[in-house]
């Protein structure tokens, strides 16, 4: 990532109110670790991210460290769950007490960007034309960049290998919604289970559910397409088939990965961080296949992953040491390092991702994934997003449970979507 050749500084004033994100009832200040923002000394720097699983100690903390110590200050970590840390963000707005350093899950940004707390890109003096457009765009509001991805992560298909053999498929003939159903008929009729995805009601159901609605053209702002219903179909079909099992109905992405690993299953949609553990853990071959369109090619995959943002400070004179901070973690040297720590992350440049692959060939099928994937507030959907993916979830429950149909569920849901959005 290059930095302009001469970054301003000049910002805009933070927003005085914030909303709390959808489903969440109000807004605390209860938590012990509020990270104090403001209280940071001109020798230490805040950061907050959403992996509280990496402890003190651990690569990641070390890698944290490591680009405080390059910068020559010492960075206070904070460690937030993912929505506990939104919230406390929109707080930190209302209070100014914003740290000097965000990680956000990628549809949060345009949540933050709108109180008016975060700086642009463009302010803030880096180039962001190097990262693939795709990736960036989950961070563009109003056509500024408001952070920087660290790296993507998406969905593709995990295959059994013992299994597809068994059944004589190959994986290579999986090119579209045809073929895949084809394979899957092949599958059970020699005695196993066919294919576990996450369908629960939850935002993991709408991420687990998009390949599918975006690979039959479908568009998030018309939940009731007849493309989406084709999409909503497929699933349920496969439920009705006996091809997907009930469990789909409450599954997470882990409860998906735990039924993937006792060797039952052909084919398991998850994500880029079941890399390792489907290399190590499974008891049997595997392999990795895009997820196909309807009619056939690569289906749009949403992207996962975070983005590192730099709110606005009363004092201007930080930003020089915060921009050294951002430029540590997102060269092309420090992406890969961030991917190796994180084994899952695909860098968001070209550069960067043929610097993994130098590293880590076997990465090819996702690196493919993450070139042809889709913020889920791309669009311009922004804050809109939250509440178009709550009606399409329930929309996905409902469905499978079979209370309503695809076209009933979907009708329902475009409804709920536009009295929520206006």
């Amino acid at each position: 990532m290059n930095r302009a050749p001469k970054p301003r500084h000049v910002l805009g004033a933070a927003g005085t109110t914030a909303l709390c994100l959808v489903a969440i009832s109000a807004c605390t200040s209860t938590d012990d670790n509020s990270g104090d923002g403001d209280t940071a000394s001109s020798d230490t720097y805040t950061w907050w991210d959403p992996y509280p699983q990496h402890e003190e100690s651990s690569e990641w903390e070390q890698r944290v460290d490591a680009c405080g110590d390059e910068a020559g200050v010492t960075i206070d970590r904070t460690a937030y769950d993912t929505t506990a840390l939104t919230n406390q963000a929109l707080l930190a707005a209302q209070e100014g007490t914003a740290p000097d350093i965000i990680l956000l899950d990628n549809p949060a940004v345009s949540t933050l960007a709108e109180t008016g707390m975060l700086t642009t890109m463009e302010e803030f003096g880096f180039d962001t034309s190097d990262i693939d457009e795709n990736l960036l765009a989950a961070g563009v509001v109003g056509g500024q960049a408001y952070g920087i991805p660290i790296g993507a992560n998406t969905l593709a298909l995990y295959y059994n290998q013992d299994i597809l053999d068994d059944a004589g498929v190959d994986p290579a003939s999986v090119t579209d919604w045809e073929s895949l159903t084809a394979a899957l008929e092949q599958v059970v009729d020699a005695g196993h289970q066919g294919i576990t995805f996450a369908g629960i009601g939850t935002e993991e159901g709408s991420f687990q559910f998009l390949p599918w609605f975006w690979g039959a053209g479908a568009d998030l702002r018309e939940l009731d397409s007849a493309e989406a219903v084709d999409a909503l179909e497929l699933w349920t079909g496969w439920l009705d088939d006996g091809y997907a099992p009930n469990s789909v109905i409450t599954n997470s992405q882990n409860t998906v990965w735990e039924e993937f690993l006792t060797g039952d299953f052909a084919f398991a949609e998850n994500g880029t961080w079941q890399v390792n553990s489907a290399a190590e853990e499974a008891d049997f071959p595997t392999g990795v296949i895009q997820l196909p369109a309807r009619d056939g090619g690569v289906a749009q995959t949403p992207t996962g992953g975070e983005f590192i943002t730099a709110p606005v400070q009363d004092d201007p004179a930080r930003y020089e040491v915060t921009a050294q901070i951002v430029e540590c973690m997102t060269t092309p040297e420090g992406m890969v390092e961030t991917a190796t720590t994180f084994a899952y992350y695909i860098p968001p440049t070209a550069e960067g991702q043929d610097a993994l692959l130098d590293e880590n060939a076997e990465l090819e099928p996702w690196v493919e994934a993450v070139r042809n994937a889709k913020g889920r507030t791309s669009d311009d959907l922004g804050t809109d997003y939250p509440l178009i993916s709550e009606a399409l979830w329930t929309a996905v429950q409902n469905a499978l449970s079979g209370s309503m149909s695809a076209q009933e569920a979907l009708e329902q849901a475009q409804a709920d979507a536009e009295a929520e959005t206006g």
